[in-house]
């Protein structure tokens, strides 16, 4: 019997010695885990409103495709979850509201996004139609209202700035629900490109022009601010987010998966360093990251974003729970500029720029090569490649030349936007690869004279008129 004891009491110790216990999971582990299996808003729309979808296009077709999910994604550039979801896109899934389960969107909404035929969670989603995602799941639930303000004006782009703006103008410091909203200016005409995800790591300051410190955990959770999330769930969250910031900041960018011309690039590593460094950094296991920002007066590029964002809000924000994390608080700071990013996969971020403004980064590099308006594809696999490389699918020059070339160009993505309906003549359908806002104009300099809001001299305006990127005009509003 004391054989027994004592061998019952080695298999006990034996199985719980550390090596026999699961492994506990890491902070980005479990900031994985929360990013890719639950929302943090209650649903917004009904599962019936995702399958009505398609009756809200136009023209409505005859029946709901056969591959209904893959034409959902397609319609409104979204991309197939790499983790369980259910038959729902990144961004979309099901969660509870109150009148039980639902559709609510989450992060990946916007920063997850696909190259090359292959979702990645923290790319930025450049081929989302926000807006007219948003305009279809109200429509399909029976709602009549317009939506608030515009989500976004160029496909590809969003307008994060004015969507932080709405939501904190419907709080109080103390994060207590108003029922009429402070009077902030809102704008929403700023055309931000989506960073990516893995660039946090390096960062001190973050958001394009650099006033938010990187180490926050609170401001990553603005937009949590639904009317249904009181103070008492973003304290509870709070824990949650920190481990999700913690994921943020393990992540790594895809690899380039093409061939490189190892004496080309050897090159063009010294003319990096020359050149580019001293405000992107340097690369490699030893790699440094200045955190600079470059003044707007020096970089003389499009200022919307850097004054889209009203002072009283940055005020506000700084007064609130949000600004009172650690002793002495996670401010806002006033611009000065933009911040020059790190270029950890670049390769796969294109469009390039705040305002995703040049089509490719040979666009980037050689401002006089970049056309003053281009079109882009929104495929994200091998088709949308067109055999030109991976810069392909972010734009190609367009030759306007006449009235009836500009409505070509123009018409093509109306009919993937549904919420610009005033032209049906536009909608008509060209086939093959949806095209970015109607025309874009590339990144311009302040030396160089500036683009007609028609995009054209001499030729009509296009109405409604979206977001001439890159000059010193906003965005233009229906």
């Amino acid at each position: 019997m004391k054989y027994v004891w004592t061998l019952t009491l080695l298999t006990a110790g034996a199985l719980l010695t550390p090596a026999a216990l699961p492994a506990q999971e890491s902070a980005a582990e479990r900031g994985h885990k929360a990013l890719t299996s639950r929302a943090f808003t209650s649903a917004t729309w009904s599962a019936a409103a995702y399958e009505a979808l398609w009756k809200q296009w136009d023209p409505v077709p005859a029946e709901a495709p056969k591959d209904y999910d893959r034409a959902v994604r397609e319609h409104y550039g979204l991309h197939p979850a790499p983790f369980e979801n259910g038959r729902y896109p990144m961004g979309l899934r099901e969660a509870k509201g109150l009148f039980g389960k639902g559709i609510a969107t989450d992060c990946l909404l916007c920063h997850g996004g696909s190259i090359l035929g292959k979702s990645y969670l923290g790319l930025g989603n450049s081929t989302l139609d926000i807006h007219a995602l948003f305009d279809d799941l109200n429509k399909a639930s029976g709602r009549t209202g317009k939506l608030p303000f515009t989500f976004c004006n160029v496909r590809g782009t969003s307008e994060a700035g004015g969507f932080a703006v709405f939501l904190h103008s419907y709080r109080e410091p103390a994060l207590k629900i108003r029922l009429t909203p402070q009077k902030f200016e809102l704008r929403d005409d700023l055309c931000e490109d989506t960073p990516a995800w893995w660039l946090l790591k390096k960062k001190k300051t973050m958001y394009h022009t650099g006033t938010s410190d990187a180490r926050s955990v609170r401001s990553i959770m603005q937009f949590m601010l639904s009317p249904l999330n009181s103070r008492a769930t973003f304290e509870k969250e709070e824990p949650t987010f920190a481990d999700i910031r913690a994921y943020l900041v393990s992540m790594e960018p895809p690899p380039y998966p093409f061939a490189i011309d190892k004496p080309l690039a050897a090159q063009g590593e010294t003319l990096f360093v020359e050149n580019c460094a001293r405000c992107h950094g340097s690369y490699g296991p030893t790699w440094t990251y200045p955190s600079k920002v470059v003044p707007l007066d020096k970089i003389g590029t499009d200022r919307t974003r850097f004054a889209g964002i009203p002072r009283a809000l940055g005020e506000f924000y700084n007064t609130s729970w949000f600004a009172q994390e650690v002793e002495g608080g996670y401010k806002t700071t006033e611009p000065t500029g933009y911040q020059a990013p790190p270029l950890d996969g670049v390769w796969a971020t294109a469009p390039y720029f705040h305002n995703g403004s040049a089509p490719t980064l040979y666009h980037v590099l050689n401002s006089k090569s970049r056309p003053r308006l281009f079109t882009r594809s929104y495929r994200t696999d091998a088709r949308g490649l067109e055999g030109e490389g991976p810069g392909a699918p972010a734009g190609r020059p367009v030759a306007i030349r006449t009235p009836q070339d500009l409505r070509h160009h123009a018409a093509r993505p109306q009919q993937r936007r549904p919420h610009l309906r005033r032209r049906p003549q536009r909608r008509r359908a060209l086939g093959g690869d949806r095209v970015s806002q109607e025309v874009m104009s590339a990144s311009s300099r302040r030396s160089e004279p500036r683009t007609q809001r028609s995009g054209v001299s001499g030729l009509p305006p296009l109405t409604p008129l979206r977001c001439v990127r890159g000059s010193d005009a906003p965005c233009s509003r229906r």
